[in-house]
């Protein structure tokens, strides 16, 4: 029996997020305050009031969900982590739970992250689409045939459950392979309400200026294997998790895959930390003979 700590991505965050934990907890409550002054701002202050609108913006959703993330695992005095994973962003929150990264060399990096990935945003019009109860094999396909054909950019993102996969593009691409998905079959292919194309070549720019400020910062051997999304493997040695941690920018989220080889592995109970129960969620649609619950 093992026990697997997991931590969520973008889309998880909700005003007033960390609040409870902030005002209940002197551990958690130091890693809102080291953020604050790590960033420059007080980022406590946009969680616990700040709008919906706000809270959407990249620059301030990924260190955002990051702090609420890292501050619910150290409320757990007794965490003793065989394995850990994160959804996207929330690979960053695993690596400072099995001691890869120390808070502040990852907040550092996640604030980075955040920053060029609205940037390239903001340089070429992209977009995103959840496409539901069609087989990741003929998602791919489309993906590839429609490349093909228009040479736009559409390309599998995020593989979050069994009928439930995310692909990532330009958005003429994306829209044409919403079309196609539907004409095969797919219950919907529907266009979300993201700013811009992440996991996709389309990140290209952002993943140059992560990979060199990840380049400057110390990477530990940690204390467990983390299932990185690129490769859906347990890793534990510390250069292979810098490459994986580079490529996952421009890759795609295999969290279907990463949870099946946790199972594999030995993993009986799944905990979620941070806000919201996406991954516990999506983890019961993977595995329904595992147990799940969450720390927010």
């Amino acid at each position: 029996m093992k026990h697997a700590f997991i931590f969520p991505g973008q889309g998880s965050q909700f005003s007033g997020m960390g609040k409870t934990l902030f005002e209940n907890n002197a551990v958690a409550r130091r890693y809102f305050e080291q953020a604050n002054e790590i960033l420059g701002f007080d980022i406590t202050q946009v969680l616990f009031t700040g709008s919906d609108e706000e809270l959407r913006q990249t620059r301030i959703t990924q260190p955002a969900i990051f702090i609420h993330s890292v501050a619910a695992y150290a409320s757990l005095p007794e965490a003793k982590p065989d394995m850990v994973a994160g959804h996207s962003l929330g690979e960053f929150s695993a690596l400072v739970a099995n001691k890869t990264l120390r808070f502040e060399d990852a907040l550092r990096l996640v604030s980075i992250r955040a920053s060029a990935m609205q940037q390239a945003c903001e340089q070429t019009p992209s977009s995103m689409a959840a496409v539901l109860a069609l087989a990741d094999e003929k998602v791919e396909e489309i993906c590839r045939e429609v490349q093909a054909a228009t040479g736009e950019i559409v390309v599998p993102a995020n593989y979050n459950c069994p009928g439930q996969l995310v692909i990532s593009g330009s958005v003429e691409g994306v829209a044409r392979a919403c079309e196609k998905m539907k004409e095969a079959g797919a219950k919907r292919a529907l266009v979300l309400p993201v700013g811009g194309a992440f996991h996709s070549p389309l990140m290209s720019s952002a993943r140059e200026q992560l990979s060199a400020a990840i380049a400057q910062t110390a990477f530990h051997v940690p204390i467990c294997p983390v299932y990185q999304n690129v490769v859906a493997a347990a890793v534990s040695d510390p250069d292979l998790i810098r490459t994986n941690l580079i490529d996952q920018l421009t890759g795609a989220v295999r969290w279907t895959q990463s949870v099946v080889a946790m199972v594999n592995d030995g993993a009986t109970r799944f905990t979620e930390c941070g806000p919201g129960k996406v991954l516990q969620g999506l983890v019961q649609k993977i595995a329904k003979e595992v147990s799940v619950d969450g720390v927010s």
